[in-house]
């Protein structure tokens, strides 16, 4: 059974990219395009990685990595932002890894692969 990713990206064409990337890995993957998606999908059934974007509207991924660790403090949460500057914030510290969005999916791959293998924790 191949592990599952809940990608939670709320601009379309990123959030498709990661879809198709991840399942070309061999991941079984779901997308949530919204803080509130993304929680009420991890509680019908927990994904084994969440990768989450940290800028979005409404509630922030910041905010919904609070409530997820909440919810379940053994899931690893990735964040995938477009800035670096995230990763000094303090609530960005319990994330289990960060990734800065590149044109480039590999890197984001290598670091859920790393993450699920528990390489460096």
């Amino acid at each position: 059974m191949s592990a599952e990713v809940l990608i939670v990206e709320n601009e379309e064409h990123e959030s498709r990219l990661y879809e198709l990337e991840f399942r070309d890995a061999g991941y079984e993957v779901r997308v949530a395009n919204d803080a509130d998606t993304a929680l009420r999908l991890v509680r019908e059934k927990r994904p084994d990685v969440v990768v989450l974007d940290i800028n979005m509207p409404g509630k922030d991924g910041l905010e919904l990595l609070g409530e997820l660790l909440d919810y379940d403090r053994t899931l690893p949460v990735v964040l995938n932002t477009a800035y670096a500057e995230y990763q000094e914030k303090f609530r960005s510290w319990s994330a289990a890894a960060y990734v800065v969005k590149g044109s480039d999916v590999s890197e984001l791959l290598d670091t859920v692969r790393n993450v699920l293998e528990g390489v460096g924790q």
